[in-house]
């Protein structure tokens, strides 16, 4: 039965695709995504079945399933996420949110030069939460908005209080979502971050996937252009993983390349590795870029990169995202001292 209402869903789809109307001059064709509950199994009674086909649908929504049939998980999966929701949106309230720094270090020398601040989340419910859990829901909400305001505004007070108790003030970086870049309040929301001390700009740099960049590359500058003028830093993250071209790399209003971990693991495992970092090393050096390789967990790796010249580093093997106050103990005073 249920592949009787596939083929007949599949004509259906494919009619309103050829179908075109006119708007304004405008030709236009019509999509769909479809929830499908199937009496008896999935209800005896139609709300029963209404509440399924829409959580089928939802499911399509999320996914590029033009159409799916129900199933008992999916509930189950919906309800979880939900559940997830509701306790994010009260998260931020009741402060459960924290920032966990992973200090970023000369590759010379050793010295901090930088901290990357990662979110995590003090669910009562599951304990410390990674984002990866999270940060989805966030943006399919729109919560990202107001948890990514929060997190500019929590770093340029951390940075603050560095400065206030004599701590090395460095920089810190604030990873950015693609909603946040493209809400055109955006800009503004970074001036108000920075606007709470004359040195506050100083202290902040956003970490932007070159992914997210090449999306709309013309506004990404746009926006990239009004945020250096605040005096604030951009990094591309993930570079290399991207595809962006060359002609629009050398017009990005950016400071620094932060080399993929993918091609750091790769620099002794895969033919090409060390070249294909070695390029983005003197192709950063070529644009004035800073470099900093994303990933370092051994000695080996770290051998590498000082040879090739580039210019910071981040990873396990120097150390892992930590808790501020860690961060301030562990870090902070061998740098005031060296």
């Amino acid at each position: 039965y249920e592949s009787n209402v596939a083929r007949t869903l599949e004509k259906t789809i494919a009619g309103f695709m050829k179908h075109e109307f006119s708007v304004n001059d405008a030709v236009y064709r019509m999509a769909a995504k479809i929830g499908v509950a199937v009496f008896p199994d999935d209800g005896t009674d139609a709300d029963t079945l209404f509440n399924n086909a829409e959580v089928a649908l939802k499911k399509a929504k999320a996914s590029r399933d033009r159409y799916l049939f129900y199933a008992q998980k999916m509930t189950e999966t919906v309800a979880m996420s939900l559940g997830i929701e509701n306790r994010l949106r009260r998260a931020l309230e009741r402060q459960e949110f924290v920032l966990h720094y992973q200090p970023k270090v000369n590759i010379v020398s050793g010295r901090l030069t930088g901290a990357e601040a990662l979110i995590r989340w003090n669910d009562p419910v599951s304990g410390l939460t990674l984002p990866g859990r999270f940060i989805p829901i966030l943006e399919e909400t729109g919560l990202i908005h107001d948890v990514g305001r929060w997190a500019l505004y929590k770093a340029s007070e951390d940075h603050q209080r560095w400065r206030k108790d004599g701590l090395p003030a460095v920089r810190i970086a604030v990873n950015v979502s693609p909603l946040q870049l493209r809400n055109q309040n955006f800009v503004a929301q970074i001036q108000q971050a920075v606007g709470v001390a004359a040195d506050a700009a100083a202290g902040l740099q956003l970490e932007i996937t070159e992914s997210v960049i090449m999306q709309d590359v013309n506004r990404s500058i746009d926006s990239l252009l009004a945020i250096r003028a605040l005096g604030v830093t951009i990094a591309i993250d993930d570079f290399g993983t991207g595809f962006s071209s060359l002609n629009y790399l050398s017009k990005l209003p950016v400071d620094t390349l932060k080399i993929d971990r993918s091609f750091v693991v790769e620099m002794a495992s895969a033919a090409g590795g060390l070249t294909l970092v070695s390029v983005i090393i003197n192709l950063a050096r070529a644009l004035k870029l800073n470099t900093v390789a994303e990933g370092v967990e051994t000695e080996e790796q770290l051998r590498q990169l000082r040879l090739l010249g580039c210019d910071e580093m981040q990873g396990y093997l120097f150390g892992k995202p930590v808790p501020v106050e860690s961060f301030e103990r562990e870090y902070m005073p061998s740098s005031a001292s060296a």
